[in-house]
């Protein structure tokens, strides 16, 4: 089994690794196309960065960040990033064994495993650079990569956000939704909900990762954690 997790917007300051060192990453065959997103994203000089990545003068220091990618400080992908997904699932609580389960579907990077070691940086699925969509510079690659995981055998969970979905579709892949009870029964898709839970069940899937390897594996996982799941085709739905 590997989870693939939407990367975050913030990410964690500095870090105790030597510079980036791309022929350490995982998946080494995504690292051209990194490469050259890379050099793209660090060219830019602070101001048209803040234009081109969207962001207030108050993220100035998110803007110079990447200016300084290949020679700032780094630490493992899944420390780097930060916020309520990334809060629910405590990965530094998490053993070894457990951290082997999860991955991390990225702008800059494709994709990343947990310990991969990489420096702070800012950039958006949605973004372009260049004039170019990052889904067009990534074209297949992603896709290739989750392929050959499938391919060799592995049971992929998607969690990723549509954003990044998109940067590397896997067609008929498993993912998970979670769907939050309203007041008069209903049920809806809420954010801050969404990537809580997603975190939550990230965790109790990678600390028990030897024995799924189907969805319906997982969804009795989630269950005997105590989370209440429904399974529809290839999509497990958590019921909060």
């Amino acid at each position: 089994m590997l989870i693939i997790l939407p990367p975050s917007e913030t990410k964690a300051h500095g870090g105790s690794g030597a510079a980036l060192n791309w022929d350490e990453l995982s998946f080494p065959a995504l690292n051209p196309i990194r490469r050259e997103i890379a050099a793209e994203l660090s060219s830019l000089d602070v101001d048209e960065a803040l234009e081109v990545l969207k962001l207030s003068e108050k993220l100035r220091g998110e803007a110079e960040s990447n200016r300084e990618l290949a020679s700032s400080p780094t630490m493992p992908a899944l420390e780097r990033f930060t916020g309520v997904l990334y809060d629910a699932l405590d990965a530094p609580t998490l053993p070894p064994e457990a951290r082997k389960y999860l991955a991390v579907g990225d702008a800059l990077f494709g994709l990343l495993r947990a310990d991969d070691l990489i420096p702070h940086y800012r950039l958006s699925g949605s973004t372009k650079l260049g004039g170019r969509t990052l889904k067009s510079q990534w074209g297949t690659a992603i896709t290739d990569e989750l392929r050959a995981l499938v391919d060799a055998g592995e049971f992929l969970i998607d969690m990723r956000s549509g954003t990044y979905q998109q940067l590397g579709k896997l067609k008929d892949a498993a993912t998970v939704r979670v769907e939050s009870v309203q007041e008069d029964g209903s049920r809806k898709v809420v954010s801050h909900f969404n990537k809580h839970y997603k975190g939550e069940l990230a965790r109790v899937l990678a600390l028990k990762g030897e024995s799924v390897s189907t969805l319906e594996d997982a969804a009795r996982v989630a269950q005997e954690s105590g989370m209440s799941t429904e399974l529809r085709g290839t999509e497990l739905v958590l019921v909060v």
